[in-house]
C-alpha cells in the first residue's frame, strides 16, 4: 500500500530546472477527467465506450503561508487575478515509494493553470483554493533530490 504521504507533489517556482515541494497543503486531489466516445449499435443490447482523451485537473487547499514560496505564487495569481500564461505553473508528482537505491524516484511533471475559486473560509487560519487544470502534456521521468525532499530536479525520460 501507498501512504498519501508519499506522493509528494512540488512545484517550479523559480526560472531554474529546480521544483520546490507544495507544504501547507489539507487538499491535493487528482482527476483524470476522461473523454469518452460512446456508440449504441443496432445489432448489439449494449452501449460501448472508448476513451479517446483525458482533461486532468486537481482540486487544492491550503493554510496560506506567506512566507513559503509556492503559497506566494498562488497567492499571486489569486491576488492580481492573473490570466493566460502568467496562471500557468509547471508541477512535478514524485512516487517516493519507488525510490531506488540510486536515490531516484519516479516522477510525473505537467504544466497546469491555476484557477483560484475560494479565500478565507475557515475561521482558524486564512485559506485559498481552487482547482488546477492541465495545460500541456504528461512528461515521464526521475527526480532526485539533494535535500530530503524539500527540492527535487527533474530528469525526463529516465
Amino acid at each position: 500500500m501507498i501512504k498519501r504521504c508519499e506522493k509528494l507533489a512540488f512545484m517550479k517556482v523559480g526560472s531554474d530546472s529546480v521544483y520546490t515541494r507544495m507544504t501547507g497543503f489539507t487538499e491535493l486531489s487528482v482527476s483524470k477527467n476522461p473523454k469518452e466516445y460512446s456508440r449504441k449499435y443496432i445489432d448489439e443490447d449494449m452501449e460501448r465506450s472508448a476513451v479517446v482523451g483525458y482533461s486532468p485537473s486537481m482540486t487544492y487547499k491550503l493554510d496560506l503561508d506567506p512566507s513559503d514560496s509556492v503559497h506566494e505564487v498562488f497567492a499571486n495569481i489569486a491576488d492580481h487575478e492573473l490570466t493566460g500564461n502568467d496562471a500557468v505553473k509547471s508541477v512535478a508528482i514524485v512516487d517516493i515509494s519507488s525510490l531506488d537505491s540510486s536515490g531516484k524516484a519516479k516522477a510525473i511533471v505537467r504544466d497546469f493553470t491555476i484557477i483560484p475559486s475560494s479565500e478565507g473560509d475557515d475561521s482558524d487560519t486564512y485559506t485559498a483554493g481552487g482547482s488546477m487544470k492541465a495545460a500541456g502534456e504528461i512528461t515521464f521521468g526521475m527526480a532526485t533530490t539533494t535535500d530530503e525532499w524539500q527540492t527535487i530536479t527533474f530528469t525526463a525520460g529516465e
